[in-house]
């Protein structure tokens, strides 16, 4: 038997983490299966559902490399064989029509809650005779669909992550709506709900593990009695921790950032994002390592190291694993990923005339970036032709002896059309030399002339950088006007 699991996503909003973890999940049990991943958008919510959304979900799965086999399959593309099965299940007596008003219902949560009940519909139209509803349709009154659930009903299942889960048909709060109230006139049934779709779906497209997070648990349970009510065979179920926020609460958008966009925006790469997914939930093998690609981990991956309890987000460890992929990066890849980040800020650069530049330029600050964005603040001191000056700089220029210093180093230059690495630390040592102080001086007031501060990238590699743009000798003449 060919191993089928799917992700299937509503489109109400941007790729979450959460899906894109369970996608993660997927992806990996398929491929160490040799079997399929399939892509299934539930867009039967058409109030909310956006085609921005399902173009948001299919371009973050293929960014973090979760390329799919089968699909993008439409819910609202398969309307027809939704409403197959509901008469399917009102000719088998598996359902029927339930004529209650908004009215009636609240009246009877009313007084369920007076009397400390949970909620849950009483099934008072299960035995509707005909008559019964007809006269309910002269009334006016439009039925909705409901699945009958037998409150006697022991539902079990071997859960690949949790073991048995044993769910009791009284607790699913009584029969279940399928189809909403129909809204067009000569409409038989109206809009498909999820529990039906998902299980008309999965057996038509012959899923055979469905892997999701355990808040879907109360749902499965009512999917195994659609299954069964259609006579097909009834998936193996996998329910993964949820991910939480530092606190232990599942992690929403309360907590900041939480879509697939968002952490793309913030700098992360797909390739590190994607690794720590798969460690949000899972223990490989070897518990001591945390950096493996997609492909890597499918060897590995099994639903029995799946963990039971949730998995807290950490922020530190994302961008340990980010630096990591960052620091492997070579300086031309580098400079393409960085590029629409320093443009945002107006970095003033051009990608093509300046790509050998950019490449220095990311060979310095690479080691030291943990984020893309940190390739905006780690690069800020090397681009234009003037600096701002730190009260520390200023301090440094206007130290003894700094202001005699300057032009000299001024003068060395001229005799450098091209700045080499040997070249500058030649110039240094001569103005050492002629004016007998310390190397130490040099090297921070010229850090304070060429950068504006005392801190930053390495002074050489910046110094080389700056003279290949002309720029070294305007701030360092700037800076003499500042002593």
């Amino acid at each position: 038997m060919t191993v089928r699991v799917r992700i299937a996503p509503s489109p109400t909003g941007n790729l979450h983490i959460g899906t894109a973890r369970t996608a993660v999940f997927n992806w990996l049990f398929a491929r160490n299966q040799g079997g399929k991943f399939i892509l299934r958008i539930e867009d039967t919510d058409l109030e909310r559902s956006r085609p921005e959304y399902t173009e948001n979900i299919k371009s973050g799965l293929l960014w973090l490399g979760l390329n799919w086999d089968e699909g993008p399959f439409f819910q609202t593309q398969r309307l027809d064989l939704y409403r197959q099965g509901i008469q399917t299940l009102l000719d088998k007596g598996f359902a029927y029509r339930c004529y209650c008003t908004s009215t009636e219902l609240e009246q009877m949560r009313e007084e369920q809650k007076a009397k400390n009940q949970a909620p849950r519909y009483d099934n008072r139209h299960r035995h509707l005779t005909e008559a019964e509803c007809q006269a309910f349709e002269e009334e006016g009154r439009k039925p909705v669909i409901r699945f009958i659930i037998d409150d006697e009903r022991e539902i079990v299942w071997n859960d690949l992550v949790r073991g048995q889960v044993v769910w009791k048909g009284s607790d699913l709060g009584g029969d279940m709506v399928i189809a909403r109230i129909p809204q067009q006139e000569g409409e038989t049934f109206g809009q498909p709900l999820y529990n039906l779709a998902v299980v008309i779906d999965d057996l038509e497209m012959k899923i055979t593990q469905v892997i999701r997070g355990e808040d879907h648990i109360a749902n499965t349970a009512k999917q195994i009695l659609l299954y069964e009510a259609f006579g097909g065979a009834v998936p193996e179920f996998a329910h993964t921790p949820l991910i939480l926020n530092q606190e232990g609460r599942k992690l929403s958008k309360r907590d900041g950032v939480t879509s697939i966009d968002d952490f793309r925006k913030m700098g992360f790469l797909p390739e590190a994002l994607a690794n720590y997914m798969t460690l949000l939930g899972w223990t490989p093998p070897d518990s001591t390592r945390e950096i493996f690609t997609l492909t890597e981990a499918a060897k590995e991956f099994s639903l029995e190291r799946v963990n039971k309890a949730g998995a807290k987000f950490d922020w530190d460890k994302l961008d340990w694993i980010n630096s990591q992929y960052l620091h492997q990066v070579p300086a031309s890849q580098l400079v393409d990923l960085a590029f629409p980040y320093w443009q945002d800020v107006g970095y003033v650069v051009n990608l093509e005339s300046d790509r050998p530049w950019l490449e220095k330029l990311a060979t310095l600050i690479g080691p030291s970036l943990t984020r893309l964005t940190d390739a905006v603040q780690e690069s800020r001191l090397l681009f234009g032709e003037t600096v701002t000056y730190s009260e520390e700089a200023i301090a440094q220029l206007k130290q003894d002896g700094v202001k005699e210093i300057m032009p000299s180093i001024l003068d060395s230059l001229a005799n450098y059309d091209q700045l080499t690495e040997d070249g500058a630390k030649e110039i240094i040592k001569q103005v050492t030399k002629s004016f007998k102080v310390k190397k130490g001086l040099i090297m921070r007031s010229l850090r304070a002339g060429l950068m504006g501060e005392l801190h930053g990238p390495d002074l050489v590699q910046s110094w080389l950088l700056l003279h290949q743009k002309g720029w070294d000798k305007l701030r360092l003449q700037d800076a003499l006007s500042k002593i």
